[in-house]
């Protein structure tokens, strides 16, 4: 598909078909596009829990219980599910782990560079801590840059995916331990292929959006 098709060919599925699995050459390519995501400042704040058997996304589904129960089936049906968690906080160690990574893979000719670097996520760091006090909100964001970019790359793959901000993240985070660890969820994305009879499918409705000359102006 062209990059036009893909767009059209992806929506939110409702209903997985649950004799289709992922490939384990797929579910390696989805893992790499968790990786390779942009983030502001190469800031890279986030974590990324993968159910793929029956017991991990029975794990997932307790963040389903309650009120979220109408989202039960599009974890337990999926051939994989993603929990996309944000950092809690990040400091000047975080900072240093990164650009050490950086260096480590070749990406400062010079120690005067690599300490460039290292002002200038600082900076924006300290921007978002102490001018916009937004610094959760702000890693948060980053973690929904991955998102983005992940459904697209999970359709370039023909796997379909329901992004779910419908989950009860408090249960998700005592389930995994995840504030103890210095992260909180914040969306679960089921991934699998639509069954034939979900009727949100493409093949059955067609998207909409609003038109081109609503949105954008070209100057």
């Amino acid at each position: 598909m062209n990059l036009k098709e893909t767009l059209n060919w992806r929506y939110t599925t409702k209903e997985f078909d649950t004799t289709k699995k992922i490939s384990e050459s797929d579910m390696s390519q989805v893992k790499n596009l968790l990786r390779m995501s942009p983030s502001s400042v190469n800031l890279q704040p986030w974590h990324f829990i993968v159910a793929e058997t029956t017991e991990g996304k029975a794990r997932m589904a307790k963040g389903t219980k309650g009120f979220f129960h109408f989202n039960e089936p599009k974890i337990t049906n999926a051939s994989a599910v993603v929990l996309f968690c944000s950092k809690i906080d990040a400091d000047e160690d975080y900072f240093k782990h990164i650009a050490d990574i950086d260096d480590k893979n070749g990406r400062f000719p010079n120690e005067d560079i690599k300490n460039g670097f290292l002002g200038a996520v600082k900076t924006f760091a300290d921007i978002h801590k102490y001018d916009l006090k937004d610094y959760q909100h702000w890693m948060e964001k980053q973690v929904y840059l991955n998102i983005g970019s992940f459904l697209l790359g999970v359709a370039s793959l023909g796997i379909d995916a329901t992004p779910m901000e419908g989950v009860d993240v408090k249960a998700l985070d005592e389930e995994f331990g995840l504030r103890a660890k210095g992260f909180t969820s914040l969306v679960a994305v089921s991934l699998g292929y639509r069954a034939e009879s979900d009727f949100n499918s493409t093949e059955k409705i067609p998207k909409s959006r609003l038109p081109q000359s609503e949105i954008i102006t070209v100057i």
